[in-house]
This record gives structure tokens, C-alpha cells and sequence, in this order.
């Protein structure tokens, strides 16, 4: 009987209730417990397994550049960065409401950590997240132009939850490129959250975008709804200091 229920739920694909079976079956004491307090014991361990994998899959679709947990950051006060605005942001409302994120400061000073850290928390709290070093995003954006694939790609970074663009203004665009992600902003607007990193203040993203009217268009859909930490400091990666 025992095999007979293990085999059927394997194939029924509940590994985690299976995995809680064996472990009774080893336990003597449990016969202790009531029927009802020994299936509910199989269902939360079912439960546990089923969202530890959805996690686990999430986190390899959203392709984050580091493993970091916003557990690990580093509070000094010399990096500008505020406990109280990653407790808030962790809580995952500021994308269940849409709005955005501006993690600016000089290179090495932990943006990609800190922004890595806040979409593996999106993750781990339900949402979809997908990350792009700025330069390979539209290098993929230009490809996907040539292929034919651009709708697909533009469905999936629509469809994100939480979009992170890691070193923003970092490489020269053309206006193709900004138009493109004035589109991709545009659908997103009102339906997902962005979280842009950036060596270069917000004040000088209008110098980076040549058209006037799409950096209009692109600060608007950015700018008004958007959290912002401004890291301070020396870089991490010199001292050797944990991001």
C-alpha cells in the first residue's frame, strides 16, 4: 500500500506531500496524531514544496546578474543608503501599485547588489521580475529588430511584474534605440514597476537622451511615481566591502 502511494503520488506530481509521507512512515510517534492533524501536516509540506519551486523558477526567468538578498545589504552611514526605504520597498506594494525605482550613485558603489536584492524579494513575494545589463538590452532590442522578433520580446518585458535596467545611459543610443524604450516604458506604464541603476544623476538624463521631446516622454513615464536612492561613498569593489 505504502509503494502503491507513493508511486501514485509521484505521478500526480506531488513531490512534496510524497516527501512528508516517507518521513511518517519513519516517525513511530506520529500515530499519535489524528488523522486530520497528519493530513494537514501533508498538505502544508505539499504547499511549501509547490511555492519554494514556483520561487525557484521565477528567480531563473528573471536572469538576475547577482545572488543578493536585500538581508546582506550594508547600512553604513557613508553609503547614503536608508534601512527604512529597502524595508519599505521589500514589502512589494511599490510594484503591486506600479510605481518605480531610480537607484543612482558611481560606479562600484552597489547599485546592481541593490537592485539584484530587490527583484530576488519581488520574486520571493510573487512577482515576475526580468533583468537587463542596459547595453545587451538593446543589443537585443536591435536583433530582435532584424529577426522579426521584437513583438515576442516586447510581450515578455511587458508582461514583467518588476523590470530592472541595470547601468542605464551607460553606452550612446541613436533615436531608434530611445524610441524603443519609450515604447517598452509606454507599455509598461500603469501595468509593471521599472528599476533603472545609473551612474549619472536623474537631473542629467535630459543631456543623455539628444530628442528633447522623447526625454520628456521617457523622464514622465519614469520620474513621478518613482523611488529613489542616491548612493554616496567610495567603490565597494576597491575596499572589498560587501555590497
Amino acid at each position: 500500500m505504502d509503494t502503491q502511494t507513493m508511486t501514485k503520488l509521484s505521478a500526480m506530481k506531488l513531490n512534496g506531500m510524497a516527501e512528508a509521507y516517507e518521513e511518517h512512515a519513519r516517525q513511530s510517534g506520529i500515530t499519535a496524531l489524528s488523522f486530520d492533524e497528519r493530513f494537514a501536516m501533508l498538505v502544508e509540506r505539499q504547499w511549501i514544496w509547490k511555492e519554494n519551486r514556483a520561487v525557484a523558477t521565477r528567480l531563473a526567468s528573471a536572469s538576475l546578474k547577482q545572488r543578493a538578498c536585500v538581508e546582506d545589504l550594508d547600512y553604513r552611514p557613508s553609503r547614503g543608503l536608508k534601512r527604512a526605504v529597502i524595508d519599505q520597498l521589500a514589502t512589494g506594494d511599490w510594484i503591486t501599485y506600479h510605481q518605480n525605482c531610480i537607484i543612482t550613485g558611481p560606479t562600484g558603489c552597489g547599485k546592481t547588489f541593490i537592485a539584484c536584492a530587490l527583484a530576488h524579494t519581488a520574486c520571493r513575494n510573487g512577482s515576475r521580475a526580468l533583468y537587463f545589463y542596459a547595453p545587451k538590452l538593446f543589443r537585443a532590442l536591435t536583433m530582435a529588430h532584424a529577426d522579426g522578433s521584437l513583438p515576442a520580446l516586447l510581450k515578455k518585458i511587458a508582461t514583467a511584474h518588476l523590470l530592472v535596467v541595470d547601468d542605464w545611459g551607460l553606452v550612446k543610443l541613436d533615436d531608434h534605440q530611445h524610441r524603443d524604450f519609450l515604447e517598452i516604458l509606454d507599455d509598461r506604464h500603469g501595468s509593471g514597476s521599472t528599476l533603472l541603476t545609473s551612474q549619472f544623476p536623474v537631473t542629467a538624463w535630459h543631456e543623455i537622451i539628444p530628442d528633447p521631446t522623447v526625454a520628456d516622454a521617457i523622464l514622465d513615464r519614469l520620474i513621478h511615481n518613482a523611488h529613489r536612492i542616491e548612493l554616496t561613498g567610495g567603490s565597494l569593489r576597491k575596499r572589498g566591502d560587501a555590497p
